[in-house]
C-alpha cells in the first residue's frame, strides 16, 4: 500500500503518472505521491483538503503506512517460517525456571515489537507460548494462573515495546504525523528513541516487578526446556528464503533509523518508502521451485486492514476537531483553569489517555489525544513537545480491557476478569511513576522538550 493524502474532491486530480510523481518525491524531494478520492495519484500541489482549508488542517498521511509495509514483511517471515525460528532459537536458552521464562517472553515480545507492530508480535508471540503450554499439559489457559500470566505477560510486553520506536505501531506514526504538522519538519525516528530510552527502562522495571512479584524462585515450569530443545532440532537448515526476509526487513529498518545520514542525498526517501520499496521487493522472491514466497492473495487476508480506516479516520477526527474550532474552545476553557503545567497537567494527560486507549484502539487515542494535547498546552501558553510526549506514553499502554492487542490472548483463553484484575492495579502504578518520572525530565532534561 503506497503512502498516500486524502483529497476532497474526486475532480480535482486528473492527470498525471502516479509512479512519476513517487520517484520524483523520493530523488528530489520537492513532491510527494497523493491519492485522489478518485483513486488516482496526483503529486501533492495539486490536491487540498476540505478539512479547515488550508495546509496545517489537511488529512495528510503521506509516509504513514510504514506500519502496513512492515506488516506485509512480516508476512514473508511468516511463509519463510523465519518468525518461529527466531523464537525457538532464543526460548531454547532458558531453563524452566517459571521466573527466567517470563522475563525471556517479555524480553523477546518487547525488542520485536519496537521494530514491528506490536499487533503483528503479539500475534505471532502468543500461539507459540499456547503451543508450549499445550506440550506442559496446561491446555486450559482459563483455569491456569501460569498460563494466564504468560499469556499476559507477552501482551504487556508487547504494548510496552511498541512505545520504543515509531514503528511499534500506527498510534506512533499518528503522533509523529502532527509533530510534524506543529514544527514543519521532518521528525527523525532516532530522536524518537532518545527521548523515550528513560522513561522505557523505568517502565521495563515496573512492568517485570509487577508480573513477578507473586511468583517464588522455586516456581518451575516443567518441561518447557525439553519442548523448545525438540521443536529446535526438528529445525531445518535456514534456507535462502528466510536469510533473505531477514536482510530485507534489517536494511529496512536500519535505513529508517540513520535517515539523517543519507537525508541531505534523498530528501524524499522517508522511512514509509523504504518500507514501500522493500515490501515490494518481498513479491519479487522465489522458492526453489521458482514459485513466489509470497502472491497479494495471500498476504491481503493477514494484514489488519481494519488499522487503516481507524487511521484515516482518526486523523480525519482529529483534523475536524481542530478546524471546526472544538480543539481551540477547549483549549481555552482548560487555559481558564490557569494550568501552569508540570505535574498536574501530566498527570491528567497521562490518565485521560491510558483510559482511553483501554476501551478504544490505540490507533485512534492518539488521533483524537494528540490535537487536543497540542490545542490545550498552546492555550495555556505552554511548550507542546513533551506534553505530547506524554500522551504518547499513555496512548500505548492499555492493561485492562480486551481490547486491540489484549483481545488476542482472550481469544486463546485468557480470562477478561484476570487481565481486569491485574490491569487497574499496574495501569495505577503506571500513572503515578510515570507522572513523577515525566515531571522531572521536563523540569532537569531540555532534550525531553525537543523534536
Amino acid at each position: 500500500m503506497l503512502p498516500f493524502t486524502a483529497c476532497s474532491s474526486a475532480d480535482i486530480c486528473r492527470t498525471g503518472s502516479s509512479w512519476n510523481g513517487i520517484l520524483d518525491g523520493i530523488l528530489v524531494g520537492n513532491r510527494s505521491g497523493r491519492l485522489c478520492s478518485n483513486g488516482v495519484f496526483a503529486d501533492c500541489d495539486q490536491c487540498s483538503s476540505s478539512y479547515g482549508g488550508d495546509e496545517g488542517h489537511n488529512i495528510e498521511l503521506c509516509g504513514r503506512n510504514d506500519s502496513a509495509a512492515a506488516s506485509i514483511i512480516t508476512v514473508l517471515w511468516e511463509n519463510t517460517g523465519l518468525d518461529k525460528r527466531i523464537a525457538i532459537t532464543f526460548l531454547r536458552l532458558i531453563g524452566n525456571s517459571l521466573r527466567m521464562q517470563l522475563v525471556f517472553w517479555f524480553a523477546l515480545s518487547m525488542v520485536l515489537s519496537a521494530v514491528l507492530p506490536n499487533a503483528v508480535v503479539c500475534a505471532t508471540i502468543t500461539p507459540i507460548a499456547v503451543s508450549m503450554l499445550k506440550y506442559i499439559g496446561m491446555d486450559d489457559v482459563k483455569n491456569s494462573k501460569t498460563a494466564s500470566k504468560i499469556l499476559l505477560t507477552i501482551a504487556y510486553a508487547t504494548g510496552l515495546g511498541g512505545l520504543a520506536s515509531p514503528l511499534g505501531g500506527a498510534m506512533n506514526l499518528v503522533t509523529v504525523e502532527y509533530i510534524q504538522q506543529l514544527t514543519g519538519k521532518e521528525y527523525m525516528y532516532s530522536s524518537w528513541v532518545i527521548r523515550f530510552l528513560p522513561v522505557m527502562l523505568i517502565l521495563m522495571l515496573i512492568n517485570v516487578v509487577f508480573i513477578l512479584r507473586d511468583v517464588k524462585k522455586t516456581d518451575l515450569l516443567g518441561g518447557s526446556s525439553e519442548y523448545f530443545a525438540e521443536q529446535y532440532r526438528k529445525l531445518p537448515k535456514m534456507s535462502f528464503e528466510e536469510k533473505s526476509a531477514l536482510v530485507l526487513f534489517v536494511v529496512a529498518t536500519g535505513l529508517a533509523f540513520t535517515r539523517q545520514l543519507y537525508q541531505d542525498i534523498l530528501p524524499g526517501l522517508k522511512p514509509a518508502y523504504v518500507f514501500i520499496i522493500c515490501a515490494i521487493i518481498a513479491f519479487l522472491f522465489t522458492n526453489k521451485e521458482g514459485k513466489r514466497i509470497m502472491v497479494w492473495k495471500q498476504v491481503q487476508g493477514k494484514i489488519v486492514w481494519d488499522l487503516m480506516y481507524i487511521f484515516a479516520g482518526g486523523l480525519a477526527l482529529g483534523s475536524l476537531i481542530n478546524a471546526t474550532g472544538v480543539a481551540k474552545a477547549l483549549g481555552e476553557v482548560i487555559s481558564s483553569l490557569d494550568m501552569k503545567g508540570g505535574f498536574v497537567t501530566i498527570l491528567i494527560i497521562l490518565t485521560a489517555t491510558l483510559l482511553l486507549s483501554d476501551v478504544t484502539s490505540n490507533t485512534a487515542t492518539a488521533a483524537v489525544a494528540i490535537p487536543l494535547v497540542i490545542s490545550i498546552t498552546q492555550g495555556c501558553g505552554l511548550n507542546p513537545i513533551p506534553y505530547i510526549y506524554v500522551a504518547s506514553i499513555g496512548v500505548n499502554l492499555s492493561y485492562m480491557l480486551p481490547t486491540s492487542i489484549r483481545a488476542i490472548p482472550v481469544g486463546y483463553g485468557l480470562e477478561p476478569k484476570y487481565m481486569f484484575r491485574e490491569g487497574w492495579k499496574i495501569s495505577l502504578i503506571i500513572i503515578l511513576v510515570m507522572s513523577i518520572i515525566c515531571t522531572l525530565l521536563l523540569k532537569y532534561w531540555s532534550t525531553f522538550s525537543t523534536v
